[in-house]
């Protein structure tokens, strides 16, 4: 069963994506004309995001501003799981919500809706775009069912004392996705096997509840009472939103071997048709070169970088210094250095929005190729680290002439414009940034007062200019590149 066909036709404004699926970039084109149908892996919501989470709902989200920039009408989709995500691939355990509710003493609905909102909070407070739906796994119980249903009357599932199963050995692809053997496939190694598997690598599509058990998350079904496995949760919400097939599934490099191989088998044995034409995967996080974990106290989530009072925008701005496909080893350093280039972005703007130069030599093509070189490495494969070189060079020249010569007022507006345009794909807020440091008029006035007397040698006057600034909540830096205004911190 194989549907995958490679465009061949390519340009120099097409967008080119890695597709596991084909191991290969391919140039991307939608199903449907104009429209882009996109599937994303939510959350579980038993405990905070951390911030490795975080760096792959960043990237979704850079590949989503991409294609609206280009054009493209985007339907995006993110299931929240609320139920059925067992602590073991295969199929054993707890189930992450209830255990997590357990151990904070309410119910495992409270718990569910708390950190689903704390995970919307967070994808707010990092300018990652609302999904247009975010279906949750216990609203669609009677969708799942439907789904299994399906496949029992196609023959692909088994009942046993635990729940339905789906057999894997009646898919003829599966683990197409990884591009490995299916009998290398084989989910916990270290689990207690389960007697009952007709093979190891089979999954649950429901499970039973177990005789004398109390789930507080449970439902009726033909099998009995019982919940959805986590496998068969994101393809019923998946097709119920998009249809048999959609562009883009997206989710952690985590989630191939296992949770979407499974997918797609279940998917297809269900249509018989193509599931997803292109899989987008984000590689891991790690941490002053380890793994995150809570065991090893280096589980870092959003809160904590906003306690240690980095803007976020500069956490935002680290993820961006690495390839989604290349694993990133997050430090304090690198977000100190983030923190200084995100810092220098907006103090050009604000040197610019000073500008009273005449001269614009040279502008038009320092802006032109910019634009082409940040465009050219976004579409080849979102590269988000060449593209930010793109934009650093760029303030460095802006810097140089505004030391050297200044620019004039519409050359300066024009620098604003495009730094402004290439973050509609960075999603750095620059423009926000703009509005929340906008120095009012009066003291914009003050200031090219305080440049005039300087240059003119009247050190005194530019003092006493300073001092007032003082007064009315400003601080003066004076840089090589021209004078960087703050509003002095207000006392908590």
């Amino acid at each position: 069963m194989a549907f995958h066909t490679v465009s061949s036709n390519t340009g120099p404004d097409d967008l080119k994506v890695y597709n596991t699926l084909t191991r290969t970039k391919e140039t991307f084109v939608p199903l449907d004309g104009r429209r882009v149908k996109i599937y994303a892996c939510g959350p579980t919501v038993y405990d905070y995001a951390h911030i490795g989470n975080l760096r792959t709902y960043v990237f979704e989200d850079v590949l989503r501003r991409t294609l609206e920039l280009k054009g493209y009408e985007v339907f995006h989709i993110m299931n929240v799981t609320d139920v059925g995500h067992l602590t073991s691939d295969a199929d054993t355990g707890e189930d992450r919500v209830e255990m997590s509710a357990s151990r904070r003493g309410e119910s495992a609905w409270k718990t569910a809706e708390f950190f689903a909102e704390a995970f919307f909070k967070d994808i707010g407070t990092l300018n990652i775009k609302r999904p247009h739906v975010f279906p949750r796994a216990t609203q669609h119980i009677s969708e799942m069912i439907e789904l299994v249903q399906r496949l029992e009357r196609k023959g692909f599932t088994y009942v046993t004392s635990d729940g339905v199963y789906f057999d894997t050995s009646r898919f003829e692809n599966y683990g197409e996705l990884t591009g490995q053997e299916a009998e290398t496939l084989l989910p916990g190694a270290r689990i207690e096997p389960n007697p009952e598997k007709r093979n190891p690598r089979d999954f649950a599509l429901w499970k039973l509840t177990p005789s004398g058990v109390a789930r507080q998350m449970e439902w009726d079904s033909p099998w009995g009472r019982g919940f959805p496995g986590w496998h068969i949760e994101c393809s019923s919400m998946a097709m119920k939103y998009l249809g048999d097939t959609m562009d883009i599934h997206c989710g952690g490099v985590d989630h191939m071997p296992i949770h979407h191989t499974n997918e797609i088998a279940q998917s297809e044995a269900a249509t018989g048709k193509e599931f997803v034409r292109h899989w987008f995967h984000c590689n891991h996080m790690i941490v002053e070169g380890e793994r995150m974990a809570k065991s090893l106290g280096n589980f870092i989530t959003l809160s904590e970088v906003v306690a240690k009072e980095y803007p976020t925008q500069a956490l935002r701005l680290t993820y961006l210094t690495s390839h989604y496909r290349s694993q990133q080893n997050f430090t304090w350093r690198s977000l100190d250095a983030s923190q200084k280039n995100w810092e220098s972005l907006v103090g050009v703007l604000q040197r610019v929005a000073l500008a009273g130069g005449e001269d614009d030599a040279g502008l038009d093509e320092l802006i032109e190729s910019t634009r082409l070189r940040f465009l050219d490495a976004i579409y080849d494969d979102l590269n988000t680290p060449k593209a930010l070189a793109a934009v650093f060079t760029f303030v460095k020249e802006v810097n140089k002439l505004l030391a050297e010569r200044g620019v004039g007022r519409k050359g300066a507006q024009r620098i604003s414009n495009l730094l402004v345009e290439l973050d509609q794909i960075l999603g750095l807020g620059l423009n926000e940034a703009i509005e929340d440091r906008r120095i009012p008029g009066e003291i914009l006035d003050m200031i090219v007062r305080r440049e005039e007397a300087r240059r003119n040698g009247e050190y005194g006057v530019a003092d006493d200019i300073r001092a007032e600034l003082g007064k009315r909540g400003y601080i003066v830096e004076d840089t090589l590149e021209g004078p960087l205004v703050k509003r002095v911190p207000k006392p908590p």
